[in-house]
């Protein structure tokens, strides 16, 4: 028998690890820092997250699945580049940019559990339609934008990354 709490705990906690894990590779570039056991850890437990968000009961497609395969897509991209492709040439930037990307969408589902789950920001918006969480979305985003050029200057002509 399917236990949705015991699922979710499951879910919850690769995700948790894959923030933590994931935030620290985005800022290891930028602090000329090498993170190879980090990566590893990131990659296992961010394409296990994203792939057990889709283990949830659901009767329709929801904004969470197309974030789920935006994710995944940037992760393989990362993959690729990081393990076949050897961070080289033009394959170091797109490793710095997916693996940006796909914390940045840990990061913006994190938000959007906050305020769906913790009171004082669930009354701040309840339907996610409200400036408060546009704002903070945007804070976000714009957070990882600065990160990944931020990232993309600290791997240039160096082996931070490898």
């Amino acid at each position: 028998m399917f236990n949705l709490s015991a699922f979710t705990a499951v879910h919850t906690g690769l995700s948790l690890i894959a923030l933590v894990a994931g935030l620290l590779l985005v800022l290891g570039p930028i602090r000329g820092q090498t993170l190879g056991t980090t990566a590893t850890l990131y990659f296992v437990t961010s394409v296990l997250t994203s792939a057990t968000g889709f283990g949830f009961p659901f009767t329709k497609f929801l904004p969470s699945h197309g974030v789920g395969i935006l994710s995944l897509i940037a992760l393989a991209v990362a993959l690729y580049a990081r393990y076949s492709a050897h961070l080289a040439g033009a394959w170091r930037s797109s490793y710095v940019i997916a693996t940006s990307i796909s914390v940045f969408f840990l990061v913006f589902v994190t938000v959007a559990q906050a305020f769906a789950k913790v009171p004082a920001l669930h009354a701040l918006a309840p339907t996610q339609a409200e400036p408060p969480f546009a704002i903070a979305e945007g804070a976000v985003l714009l957070l990882f934008i600065v990160l990944t050029v931020m990232a993309l200057k600290g791997t240039r002509n160096s082996t931070t990354l490898s």
